[in-house]
């Protein structure tokens, strides 16, 4: 079984925006055998108590239904904090043009005396050219939760618009237990190769044992390999993490562009320090309203919707090997997933196309139009008996690197989600009672991602978050980008999520993919980049076409 494929930003899809004009996991949402595609535990930060720390809820809690209020933080800096506030920031040349820190804060805010994590960040500093007015930091997020913000800023910044680049310093922070900033480790890359590979759709007593068993496995090596670092990953404290180095930049406000799941990381930090927003773009919304098995099964349906977008493009062309008809289309896709059950295809180097990595695969097509054609490709060899381009997109999904080996993307990916909320299910009997009502939403797709969704049961550490709904009362205004049909982080959640902040103005892109910012859409660009160079948000209902 595979981590939450939720709201997860690819890597593909990274080094494709690097290519266009600004910016994108998820990853997401979401990541593996659980959610930045698919579903698993949901992303995010928690309530918060009346002093201003995450409240832990557990499992009972979190079956209340209700989402509460995120409250914010006191805006006096706490003195026990204040030594981390006041750390001096020495940046060292690194990879070109870039600029790399490390600094300290705290494992457990509720102790700062407790342990430190170091925190890594990387910047390209603004070019300045022309008249362009120096406006701070803009601090960039690619989603997951577990993609590196580091990695992104890398490969984007050169294609950022002229004029954001030379009025902004441009940032990544990787987030807590994320890449180079105290990175949580779990399976070597033999065990993560078998867990990708195994069944997510059981027919027999038998093969639940066997999904069970790997989520289980997966468990066990991070509690063994991570230690006490599992439970200090939330997406509150990766928020809290961001405003220490708001205030080490000598930024009084934050400037900041999240992806997928960095926008429940942008809206967690609007909602814990409202008057230190700055201009803020979220972009791919994840609703943090909703319960675990809500946005799962709506994410199934996200990802439904993208399907039936590819399969309506593909028929009407010449290569398609799965047409002449949307109807037929996913009928030889079910077919097809069938035959993988039964039998796993040859694929390079000895390896096995599963169906768990089949369905893997289509997904990962499903983040961005560019890589359709990836797909049909691989549909096509696949139906020839060649697995091998099927598994190319699943392994690039999972980020696996030609030598087997895995990043740390997958293990933080499921470290936050099941420590942002508590886990959908209590066992295999709650997940077969649901299934009905995710392939209702997907026909194609939602028996995999509820079984999926299995993950966070047999986490270790009990979950610190619940659904929440964030207000950020008084912030400037924040821009939320939704995309018609985007696989990933349903439309209706940025709407949900520009809804329930004050000052919320939502910017919609008609149109395929996941998030729109730096995607080949002028209108999305030009609103966007107007937004972050002067301050002034969209139109209400602007809406830009594909």
């Amino acid at each position: 079984m595979r981590p939450a494929r939720r709201h997860r930003t690819t890597a593909a899809l990274r080094m494709a925006s690097a290519l266009v004009a600004t910016g994108l996991a998820l990853a997401g949402c979401t990541a593996g055998h659980s959610g930045a595609a698919k579903p698993s535990a949901r992303d995010n930060g928690g309530p918060i108590s009346a002093d201003g720390t995450p409240a832990a809820t557990g499992s009972a809690a979190a079956g209340a239904g209700a989402a509460t209020p995120l409250q914010p933080l006191p805006a006096a800096i706490p003195e026990a904090l204040a030594s981390y506030y006041a750390q001096q920031l020495s940046w060292q040349p690194c990879d070109q043009k870039f600029e790399c820190t490390t600094f300290k804060v705290p494992l457990d805010y509720d102790h700062p005396g407790g342990g430190d994590l170091s925190l890594s960040a990387v910047r390209q500093k603004a070019s300045g050219d022309g008249a362009a007015q120096h406006l701070g930091s803009l601090l960039l997020n690619p989603g997951g939760p577990g993609g590196s913000a580091i990695e992104y800023v890398e490969s984007v910044a050169a294609s950022y618009n002229p004029a954001v680049r030379a009025s902004y310093d441009l940032v990544g922070l990787d987030p807590r237990g994320v890449g180079r900033s105290s990175p949580v480790s779990c399976l070597s890359g033999d065990r993560m190769d078998a867990y990708t590979a195994v069944d997510t759709t059981p027919d027999t007593p038998a093969e639940v044992d066997q999904l069970v068993a790997a989520d289980k496995e997966f468990a066990a090596a991070c509690e063994q390999h991570s230690g006490s670092l599992l439970g200090h990953v939330s997406t509150v404290e990766a928020a809290r993490d961001m405003d220490v180095l708001r205030a080490l930049l000598g930024d009084p406000k934050l400037g900041y562009v999240g992806k997928s799941y960095g926008t429940l990381l942008g809206a967690t930090y609007a909602g814990l320090f409202p008057s230190r927003v700055g201009r803020m773009v979220l972009d791919g919304a994840v609703d943090p309203s909703l319960d675990a098995l809500t946005g799962n099964r709506t994410q199934a349906g996200g990802f439904e919707t993208a399907w039936s977008a590819f399969a309506q493009d593909c028929v009407k062309r010449d290569d398609c090997p799965i047409g002449p008809t949307v109807q037929q289309a996913g009928q030889q896709l079910d077919a097809l997933f069938g035959k993988l059950d039964a039998t796993p295809l040859n694929a390079d180097g000895g390896r096995k196309l599963t169906e768990a990595q089949g369905v893997t695969g289509v997904i990962e097509a499903m983040y961005a139009e560019f890589l359709w054609p990836q797909l049909r490709a691989g549909l096509k060899a696949a139906q020839a008996g060649d697995g091998g381009p099927l598994l190319k997109l699943s392994d690039d999904y999972y980020e696996r690197a030609s030598d087997g080996s895995y990043p740390n993307l997958m293990f933080a990916n499921m470290a936050v989600n099941c420590l942002d909320s508590p886990a959908p299910f209590t066992g295999p009997d709650d997940v077969a009672r649901a299934v009905p009502d995710f392939e209702k939403a997907s026909p194609h797709f939602g028996r995999d991602m509820a079984w999926m969704a299995l993950s966070c049961t047999y986490w270790p550490v009990r979950p610190t978050g619940a659904a929440h709904t964030v207000r950020a009362a008084g912030a400037a205004p924040i821009v939320v980008v939704g995309t018609t049909r985007d696989p990933a982080t349903p439309y209706a959640w940025a709407q949900a999520l520009a809804g329930q902040l004050e000052s919320g103005r939502l910017l919609t892109y008609d149109g395929d993919g996941h998030t729109a910012y730096g995607r080949h859409n002028d209108c999305v660009d030009s609103a966007v980049n107007h937004y972050l160079l002067q301050g002034d948000p969209p139109a209400q209902g602007l809406r830009c076409a594909k």
